[in-house]
């Protein structure tokens, strides 16, 4: 499979998690809060910042009945348009620099998704260097076409799509040339259950289509996405937002800074546990050998004297032969004075005497 790479920052399971933070409406149509969150993702590790771009306009009509009115009891935007409800979430156009500006000089990706040809343009202008395609947008072939064009990666979630329709999104990608592709595995609901995050999907997807796989998760906290990463996630992408209580369109599931710093250390340290496949004993297990139990002897002994229970025992530390050997030892004539607390050795037994000569011995 590819290894993608986005401004320079590598990509695939060989790099730890590619983190980004998706800030969508929760700068709550303020520019200075908007900032406040592209600086809070830096300084929680992040290492890209996600933008949506478009407008009410470029999304739905602005129609407040119907099927354009949300009237879903379980939604979190019920009681709303779909019209009014971009209104408030849409990022304005002209906010797109200057949060774009400060993510490079932060040492942050920042990036968007368009929903719209209009958007893919614009977004050229700004030279953004990788795109997403959102789950409501995963089968809107003409602005995948459009976007595959750039020759830009492209990261796609998954949520929704059938296996046919992400086999029709992803040979329509590639024949425009485009072949940097990172699927990310997402259940488009908000916020979303952990028992239908289905992550056992990932290696699948990896499978089937040649391409990096990642997360998009909708769920609360972080242990979903650290999970992910033993499955093979190389993007994990999260909504962030200052703080939750502050309100905000996707606030009830996004990430607070804490937590984000939370979220790349553990996906870290979940990639770096994965390592290869290994037995026996590596580097930081040597000083632990001695917690293993090994023969020693445990009881002052002259020469001549022959092995007992009582005498040898498998106890720790593990500088004496192992345990295995015990019934080997037992009945054999020591040659030496041997002191309480000896590590066992064969050259503590005559190499010549048998175990069978030692009992006969005895027993005359």
């Amino acid at each position: 499979m590819n290894e993608i790479e986005i401004a320079g920052r590598k990509i695939g399971t060989d790099q730890s998690p590619f983190v980004i933070a998706e800030m969508s409406g929760n700068h709550n149509q303020s520019l200075e809060r908007a900032l406040a969150i592209v600086e809070a993702a830096a300084r929680a590790g992040a290492h890209a910042l996600k933008l949506q771009t478009y407008t009410a306009d470029t999304m739905t009509l602005d129609l407040d009945e119907g099927d354009f009115f949300i009237s879903d009891p379980d939604s979190l935007w019920k009681g709303t348009s779909l019209y009014k409800l971009y209104e408030q979430a849409h990022t304005p156009w002209e906010w797109h620099r200057p949060l774009l500006d400060r993510c490079r000089e932060l040492g942050m990706i920042g990036f968007s998704t368009p929903f719209d040809n209009t958007a893919v343009d614009f977004l050229e202008e700004l030279n953004v260097p990788c795109y997403k395609v959102a789950s409501f947008e995963n089968h809107h072939i003409p602005l995948l076409r459009r976007i595959a064009t750039t020759g830009k990666p492209i990261l796609i979630s998954t949520g929704m799509a059938t296996v046919a329709e992400l086999d029709e999104t992803v040979r329509e990608l590639r024949k425009a040339g485009n072949n940097n592709i990172v699927l990310l595995k997402c259940t488009s609901s908000y916020p979303a259950s952990p028992k239908e995050a289905n992550l056992m999907t990932i290696p699948h997807l990896a499978e089937l289509f040649g391409a990096q796989v990642g997360l998009s998760d909708h769920t609360l906290g972080i242990g979903v996405a650290v999970a992910s990463v033993a499955l093979g996630a190389t993007v994990i992408e999260k909504h962030f937002t200052l703080a939750r209580a502050e309100g905000g369109v996707d606030s009830a599931f996004s990430l607070e800074p804490d937590e984000m710093e939370s979220l790349v250390e553990e996906t870290r340290r979940a990639w770096e546990s994965l390592g290869k496949v290994s037995y026996g004993i590596n580097k930081g297990e040597k000083k632990s050998l001695q917690f293993r139990r090994s023969l020693y002897v445990a009881e002052d002994m002259k020469a001549g004297d022959i092995f007992t229970e009582n005498n040898l025992r498998a106890v720790r530390p593990g500088r004496g032969l192992p345990p295995k050997y015990l019934e080997q030892l037992l009945g054999r004539r020591v040659v030496r004075d041997l002191k309480k607390g000896t590590a066992a050795d064969w050259g503590m037994i005559s190499s010549t005497e048998s175990v069978v000569t030692v009992l006969e011995t005895e027993n005359e």
